[in-house]
């Protein structure tokens, strides 16, 4: 799942060039599209633990999430006890968060997209861009050959003239292992091309057949001390789920609200 149009388009002066396909160009996208194709099926279901560090706090959460398609995911704290229940769906380009507590349910505005997600490093933003990123970004290959004795491929992501994103760009490491190809690291840039973010990927693993990172660990560049590790405990893919279960209705009910 890796877990991403509300659109909070920002102006990247330079980044806004058109570019033609070219057989380079269209490799490139073809490996994108078979990365992005990992972490998703025509349905999902995932169990996870979440750690946060920060400098005021550490947490930790398990989760339950479930996917349909691309523009349906549900994700749901299963603990602690307390935050039991609290959950997002995003449907389409809209993301609402159901707080059992108060027995409330917010459908987030454009400006709550860029706030922490479940205070994690992860911004509401990054769940509703969890579309296909050759959808948003041109792809260009800048590195194809052996690296500390492994086959390795480095791609650059800039954005389309059209695309609401909010990185002016993204670098990624990828390792090609057979016929897979396993994202390895991701620096993403902010609007003035400056490092944001830096996403590492561990513990390669086998789920519902798939070779898949087991750990994701975000590190935000300007607080080094800080990150966000998810860690998917079991995953399988292509299962029945119904649409009801993407529901503002199923939001309450599963957290046992009357």
């Amino acid at each position: 799942m890796a877990i991403m149009a509300l659109a909070i388009a920002i102006a990247l002066p330079g980044a806004y060039q058109a570019q033609a396909e070219t057989p380079s160009s269209a490799r490139a996208e073809a490996i994108l599209r078979k990365i992005d194709d990992m972490w998703r099926g025509i349905s999902s279901h995932a169990k996870l633990a979440m750690s946060v560090k920060t400098a005021n706090y550490t947490r930790s959460i398990k989760l339950e999430a479930w996917s349909l398609g691309k523009e349906k995911t549900l994700v749901r704290i299963i603990s602690p006890l307390k935050e039991k229940g609290t959950a997002t769906l995003k449907s389409g380009d809209t993301i609402y968060t159901y707080l059992p507590k108060t027995d409330r349910t917010i459908r987030l505005t454009a400006g709550m997209m860029m706030g922490s997600w479940m205070g994690s490093h992860f911004t509401n933003d990054d769940l509703v861009k969890e579309s296909r990123l050759t959808d948003d970004y041109f792809v260009e290959i800048t590195f194809d050959g052996e690296r500390d004795g492994k086959k390795m491929m480095d791609f650059d992501l800039t954005p389309k003239p059209e695309a609401a994103v909010v990185w002016g760009k993204i670098q990624m490491e990828v390792w090609v292992s057979g016929e897979d190809y396993i994202p390895v690291h991701e620096v993403y840039f902010d609007e003035d091309l400056k490092p944001a973010r830096v996403m590492t990927f561990h513990n390669v693993r086998l789920f519902g057949g798939r070779r898949i990172p087991a750990v994701l660990k975000a590190v935000p560049s300007n607080l080094p001390g800080e990150f966000t590790e998810l860690t998917y405990e079991a995953m399988e893919f292509d299962i029945p789920l119904a649409d009801s279960l993407f529901s503002l209705s199923e939001l309450r009910r599963a957290a046992g609200a009357p």
